[in-house]
């Protein structure tokens, strides 16, 4: 199949990118600069220039595929309600394109839970109005379904979350957590993300809500204790008052349990998480080979 893919440049994107292509598949890559574009062409896809905001880009894009794969999104927590409404023109403006085609449309939406289970009248819930369109469109002949990724996505590198744990405590010279730190958070490695995007991508039926987790939930103090042994600074509870203060833009979810499972997920799609979990990394000092 020939895949086009928003987001195709960045950490989860280039993973699938590149599992596609060994698959057999080719993909056409969304690309908002020169820079994006060059890494996309030199992972063996070809970089379509545009953005989330250029409708006629992702239109192109659209009609020049079997399938899509929405993995863009700004991750700039001071513009997170324009981001969210620029996703959502994007997934109605490619949904209209896809609608009575029966090809798959697969986009990253949200948090995984631990009922493995999505309430679309949720308003407080981030992006459910992305989730409940590409759901909708299942409706029109769209073999439409939505990947959650836990918050922790990693592969042995300093990213997401546990990157930007890292840094606070570097910059403040305290590893720390919220309340009493048994708050969990879930995990997966971006390559079993990767794969799952494939799967979803090959056969996923209509309408399904996947979960991509692999790590069920790690208590938040087990991994700030990680973080504080490999750089040497103490490990302590944040008072509630300085939060803001110590963990910024994190602040907003460093106290929320977030544990969730995939059982539902890989079992519909026979998908078994395979590679180094979390704690293995922070263990193995995978997070602080760039420090």
């Amino acid at each position: 199949m020939r895949i086009f893919i928003t987001g195709a440049s960045g950490f989860i994107g280039s993973a699938v990118t590149k599992e596609l292509i060994g698959l057999g598949h080719e993909v056409i890559g969304l690309a908002r600069s020169d820079e994006s574009a060059a890494a996309i062409a030199n992972a063996g896809a070809v970089p379509l220039r545009g953005s989330l905001e250029d409708i006629d880009s992702l239109k192109k894009g659209v009609n020049e595929s079997d399938g899509v794969i929405n993995l863009g999104f700004n991750h700039d927590f001071s513009q997170f309600n324009t981001s969210v409404k620029v996703e959502l023109k994007a997934i109605e403006a490619m949904g209209e394109i896809l609608e009575g085609t029966g090809r798959p449309f697969i986009i990253a939406s949200g948090g995984p839970t631990l009922n493995e289970k999505i309430d679309l009248n949720n308003s407080m819930m981030p992006r459910i109005s992305s989730a409940a369109k590409a759901l909708e469109l299942a409706n029109h002949n769209v073999r439409s379904s939505i990947i959650r990724l836990a918050p922790c996505v990693h592969d042995g590198s300093k990213r997401g979350f546990i990157g930007a744990l890292i840094d606070i405590a570097k910059r403040t010279g305290v590893s720390g957590y919220a309340g009493d730190g048994s708050n969990r958070w879930c995990a997966v490695h971006c390559l079993d993300a990767a794969r799952l995007f494939c799967l979803a991508l090959e056969k996923a039926p209509a309408g399904s809500v996947l979960q991509a987790v692999a790590d069920t939930g790690i208590p938040l103090k087990v991994i700030a204790e990680k973080i504080g042994e490999h750089l040497n600074v103490p490990v302590r509870s944040i008072d509630d008052e300085d939060i803001g203060k110590h963990f910024g833009w994190l602040g907003r979810v460093i106290g929320a349990d977030i544990a969730a499972s995939s059982t539902f997920t890989q079992k519909l799609l026979d998908w078994h998480p395979s590679h180094p979990g979390l704690l293995y990394n922070l263990d193995h000092g995978h997070f602080f080979d760039n420090l």
